[in-house]
């Protein structure tokens, strides 16, 4: 079983009886911005929502202001800055290869995020060179839906149920792996979470990697949870391609990418049809380009790419052990802190997983998580996710239908703010909210929420996002609601 953290990874301290004075390992943008209470004060916020955005790094901001004024088209501009801003585009699209351990005749493909990268990739899933049919795909019931639906919808895929244990999980693959070969129908493809969303945790990916080759099949690893938190290595690990986010990645200006063998990416159906992925264009064919400009038609995200690669270089130069004692110091502390309140129960996939990042998901007995969810906002200036996270079959196999609420920490987490939640979450249990809430098309709110908008933004009202038994509130609810 290996890590993915290149340098040999730190011995675990023990675990801290409080975290009051641990702080943040980087500067981020908003780490200071107050937030109001029903009650009238004002607090600042504490961001738990890391492992669906991240806040910008205050480097990664500064080197987008420098940008912005050099500003101009690409590729095919002939003015100086266009020839600035393709240069930057490209620059940066290496630097985030670099990251990634991309090898030398890997592609890196600027896209919008994880789900835009699979969706590309599923496209170029090669069909059976015997049968002609759809191209097989293994994927496991713990994925984030980027991670499951585009392989439902464009491969031939098959879903196999993780295990109590890892142990249990890797013995389900490499069965299905064996099977699928003896029986003539090899799998192409595995897809694997390199960490779940859900509770941090993951499978060993050098075995993983290891079962799938021996089986004819590669490996794309979901690296959105994964790549913010731990150095990974695409020559190191053997992983075929790897698909992450800017916007988990502390750079949100919308770009992510795919990273991964040029053979099925040069060969795939392009991406978006339109200029740019184009060599020649005549009224009855066209001949499209290979490489990355084969999927990235029109216009594409400089900023974004930009400070994408701003966030990895920020990230590359970080040191690795010292960035991962804090995480660890904060995750610990939320798991055992809330583990110790009744009526709190901790979520885990599996027992003996090793070297989780920093999502610890939970339940209050007695109290919707949505419910919690906008209490903590609310009442505590605490920002946390409540639903079922885009992993409904996970959730439903561990027996959390209705939900459950998602505290996740980053580089630019503070400790105070993890003692905070857990402050919260105690009174919560002993004394119940002081507010009163209300359901309102299936999302909990304030009645009469006090609180006012932030001046300048434009807005008339608060958007209630804490959702009855749900996951995000739009286009994530229950069947039954």
């Amino acid at each position: 079983m290996t890590t993915l953290i290149t340098e040999p990874a730190a011995q675990a301290a023990p675990a801290p009886a409080t975290v009051h004075d641990v702080p943040p390992v980087l500067p981020v943008v908003g780490a200071d911005t107050l937030v109001p209470l029903v009650d009238g004060r004002q607090v600042p916020y504490a961001n738990l929502d890391v492992a669906a955005s991240a806040p910008a790094l205050q480097a990664v901001a500064d080197r987008v202001s420098r940008v912005l004024p050099l500003y101009a088209s690409v590729h095919r501009g002939a003015g100086y800055l266009s020839q600035v801003s393709t240069a930057l585009y490209e620059t940066a699209r290496r630097t985030v290869g670099t990251f990634v351990g991309a090898r030398d005749d890997d592609l890196t493909i600027v896209t919008r995020n994880t789900t835009d990268s699979l969706n590309l990739l599923a496209g170029c899933v090669p069909a059976d060179p015997v049968t002609g049919e759809r191209g097989r795909v293994l994927v496991l019931d713990i994925e984030h839906h980027a991670n499951l639906l585009p392989w439902q919808r464009v491969t031939d895929a098959t879903v196999v149920t993780g295990g109590p244990t890892v142990s249990a999980t890797l013995a389900e693959i490499e069965e299905e792996l064996r099977s699928a070969a003896v029986a003539g129908r090899p799998y192409a493809l595995l897809a694997l979470t390199g960490a779940s969303n859900v509770t941090g945790e993951a499978l060993p990916v050098a075995d993983v990697v290891a079962a799938a080759h021996g089986a004819g099949a590669r490996v794309v690893l979901d690296g959105a949870q994964l790549v913010p938190h731990r150095r990974f290595s695409l020559a190191e690990t053997g992983v075929d391609y790897v698909a992450f986010s800017g916007h988990k990645t502390y750079a949100p200006f919308g770009a992510g990418a795919l990273v991964g063998r040029r053979d099925w990416l040069d060969a795939g159906t392009p991406y978006l049809a339109g200029g740019g992925a184009v060599r020649r264009v005549r009224t009855a064919s066209t001949d499209w380009h290979e490489g990355p400009a084969r999927h990235e038609a029109g216009s594409p995200n400089v900023i974004g790419a930009v400070a994408l690669a701003a966030a990895c270089d920020e990230l590359a130069a970080l040191d690795p052990r010292a960035a991962a004692r804090h995480e660890d110091a904060l995750r610990r502390r939320l798991v055992d802190g809330l583990g110790e309140i009744d009526r709190v129960e901790v979520v885990h996939v599996w027992d003996d997983a090793v070297d989780p990042v920093g999502v610890v998901t939970f339940t209050v007995s007695g109290y919707d998580p949505g419910l919690v969810a906008a209490y903590l906002s609310a009442e505590h200036g605490i920002g946390v996710r409540d639903g079922r996270f885009c992993a409904h079959p996970l959730l439903g196999r561990l027996g959390f239908d209705a939900g459950a609420v998602r505290a996740s920490v980053g580089l630019g987490t503070a400790g105070e703010e993890v003692e905070r939640l857990v402050s919260a979450v105690r009174s919560l249990v002993d004394e119940g909210p002081q507010a009163r809430y209300d359901v309102v098309d299936s999302l909990w709110v304030v009645v009469d929420d006090p609180r006012p908008v932030p001046e300048g933004s434009g807005l008339e009202g608060l958007l209630a996002t804490a959702a009855l038994g749900a996951d995000e509130a739009f286009g994530c609810l229950p069947d039954d609601l």
